[in-house]
């Protein structure tokens, strides 16, 4: 999977999806959280920044983890002396990260993670004291959203009480689900959320 993701790196900004998405996912995130000047955040599956560089200006700081060198040479690239994200190239299952933050983001990653109970684990071992999360995915689709395959798929979009009982059973409270963007491909229309919680 990292390794259709670093030859992907350089295009992967590239065409309007991707970008629609990001931008519909950091609206519907802004308008469901607060995002603070005081606070600092981890985008989780970062990619080349898409979402991230659009929360760093409201924020303290924003660390962007991901599991692709080539991804994170594409953010570092945009990075600039008024506005910045940390790159950080790290399963942060198996590593744990040194530092605490207010509130995790990430648009379309947990559907590249097959332990999603660790997953929601770690996230809560990486906040503070009713740190959040806000994350996007898609609902649950028959396998067609991908058109390159599904290598390093490992589900077909979420069902929302699912996947409320895995984030509600790593600890964290008030999950609440939120319509962030449908996008339409000629195998079909796929609607994408946002999920919110705190942790408990």
């Amino acid at each position: 999977m990292t390794e259709r993701f670093n030859h992907a790196a350089a295009e992967w900004d590239k065409g309007d999806t991707r970008q629609q998405i990001a931008q519909a996912v950091f609206q519907t995130i802004t308008s469901r959280v607060a995002l603070l000047n005081h606070m600092d955040i981890l985008d989780f599956g970062c990619g080349t920044g898409l979402l991230s560089f659009k929360i760093a200006p409201l924020v303290r700081s924003v660390t962007g983890v991901d599991l692709s060198e080539k991804m994170l040479e594409q953010l570092e690239a945009k990075n600039t002396d008024s506005l910045r994200v940390t790159p950080l190239c790290r399963d942060i299952m198996k590593e744990p990260l040194d530092k605490t933050f207010h509130g995790i983001v990430s648009s379309m990653a947990m559907h590249h993670v097959e332990d999603l109970p660790g997953l929601f684990k770690t996230f809560r071992s990486c906040l503070k004291k009713d740190g959040f999360v806000a994350l996007a995915d898609l609902e649950a689709e028959d396998g067609t959203f991908h058109t390159h395959g599904n290598d390093g798929v490992h589900h077909f979009g979420f069902e929302r009480e699912k996947l409320r009982t895995i984030i509600e059973d790593a600890g964290f409270g008030n999950v609440r689900f939120h319509h962030a963007h449908t996008v339409v491909q000629e195998s079909g229309a796929y609607p994408i959320f946002v999920v919110t919680a705190t942790k408990g």
